[in-house]
């Protein structure tokens, strides 16, 4: 993989391969942006990069170097993590050891730290220091949720990369590339607002289970009352499903919008587009507004349920407004 093959962060790529192809890597960059919005994949494809040998501005992904980092042999590329809460100054002293020693036939070193905000006010001055005067040539790659949490000093002395909470497109391509179920792909995107809460929700037990049991409430909540609450006391509260109401309400809020999606001609926005059929054969039985009303519906049962309503009581009652429109 290359900068280029990354989903999303069109601002950040422009500014690390403009970098690149001129021959300007800054001896410094702070990666800051929002968990899930890929800044630790362009951070390690950056670094590849760098040691690539091919002269393209990317990591051309088979000279040597690149094959040496794609199988973790890269001994001129460090990780710092926090040990335990903080990165402290015995860290950043260890650091400053192995980046002092001869390169390894590469141009640069490079470092990545992680949750770089979580610095001992010691290890920051010390990180200080060592951004000013590296023994040898030395590219930092600091990760940090937030960027303004580091001193100002710091900041002064990196080049500051944005990075943005990645589109519900931009993750649903990416988890398809990593070889998830489209369906629960699908879903995942709009319940999480980053990559790895997305993976979270696709590789929790139960999801799918849930996902089907959720078509099925959702197609009985509009054609058999009856039905519904059967299937809400037999397949939810009698089953380990009845333990995550939240994720339950979660995905029938999605079933419901997607019938607005259908009435609007964006079919390719569907969630459970496996039901395109059922979506499409029954999105008029309502207008725009009454379905709007079933989602707001949906959002109220899971604030009563947070508010320590019997989830059964008031999943049972959400269906009978569902019914009465």
């Amino acid at each position: 993989m290359s900068i280029a093959q990354l989903a999303g962060q069109p601002n950040a790529k422009r500014i690390l391969q403009h970098a690149l192809t001129t021959g300007k890597v800054s001896h410094a960059y702070l990666f800051s942006g929002p968990p899930g919005s890929g800044r630790l994949a362009m951070a390690e494809q950056f670094a590849k990069a760098i040691f690539c040998t091919s002269g393209t501005g990317d990591a051309c992904g088979e000279c040597l170097a690149c094959r040496k980092f794609e199988h973790g042999n890269q001994p001129d590329l460090h990780i710092v993590e926090p040990d335990g809460n903080s990165i402290k100054i015995d860290q950043i002293r260890e650091l400053q050891k192995d980046m002092a020693y001869r390169n390894s036939g590469t141009d640069r070193k490079v470092y990545i730290m992680k949750r770089a905000e979580t610095m001992t006010l010691q290890a920051a001055n010390s990180l200080l220091k060592f951004l000013e005067e590296p023994p040898t040539p030395v590219v930092a790659i600091l990760l940090t949720d937030n960027g303004q949490a580091m001193l100002p000093t710091i900041r002064s002395r990196t080049q500051w990369v944005p990075f943005m909470p990645l589109s519900p497109t931009e993750m649903l391509e990416v988890l398809l590339q990593e070889g998830h179920p489209p369906t629960l792909a699908r879903a995942a995107v709009h319940m999480a607002s980053g990559l790895d809460a997305c993976r979270a929700i696709v590789q929790q037990n139960g999801f799918a289970e849930m996902r089907n049991v959720v078509i099925q409430l959702g197609k009985d909540s509009l054609t058999r009352f009856t039905a519904a609450m059967l299937t809400a006391q037999q397949h939810v509260f009698k089953s380990e499903l009845g333990e995550k109401p939240q994720l339950l309400l979660s995905l029938l809020y999605l079933w419901y919008r997607d019938f607005i999606q259908v009435q609007a001609g964006r079919q390719e926005s569907v969630v459970f587009i496996d039901q395109i059929e059922f979506l499409s054969r029954h999105a008029y039985n309502r207008s725009s507004e009454g379905w709007v009303r079933c989602m707001e519906y949906t959002l109220e049962t899971g604030k009563r349920m947070r508010a320590h309503v019997s989830p059964q009581l008031a999943l049972e009652q959400l269906l009978i407004r569902i019914q009465e429109g």
